[in-house]
């Protein structure tokens, strides 16, 4: 099975960046597409960015776009989030995830492995 610990996230004024880091451990990560959700209060869990496995292939969120890039590390077993131009609306819970596939996913319940969460709030 595959663990994973997000870090990274923060109190950061709007206009602001952070970095968010996923940790992986127990299985080879290299075979695993890897995402990125958030999730506000009273709100579903929302796609932000996946990531092929290679690296190769991307894909964001419209509400991201331009502001926010993934990344990740295969000889280090871990991935990346860059979020720049943060806005008030970008508070959330922050969760990595990752599943076997060759294709990037974007949808929830495609994803076998989920981190614990870091909490992002941008304050206006």
């Amino acid at each position: 099975q595959v663990q994973l610990v997000e870090s990274g996230g923060g109190l950061v004024q709007a206009g602001g960046s952070l970095r968010l880091s996923c940790a992986t451990s127990g299985r080879t990560f290299t075979t695993y597409a890897m995402g990125w959700f958030r999730q506000a209060p009273g709100k579903e869990r929302e796609f932000v960015a996946a990531i092929s496995v290679d690296g190769g292939s991307t894909s964001y969120a419209d509400s991201v776009k331009g502001r926010f890039t993934i990344s990740r590390d295969n000889a280090k077993n871990t991935g990346n989030l860059q979020m720049n131009s943060l806005k008030p609306e970008d508070t959330a819970v922050y969760y990595c995830a990752a599943t076997r596939s060759l294709r990037v996913k974007t949808i929830p319940n495609e994803y076998s492995y989920w981190g614990q969460g870091t909490q992002v709030t941008v304050s206006s």
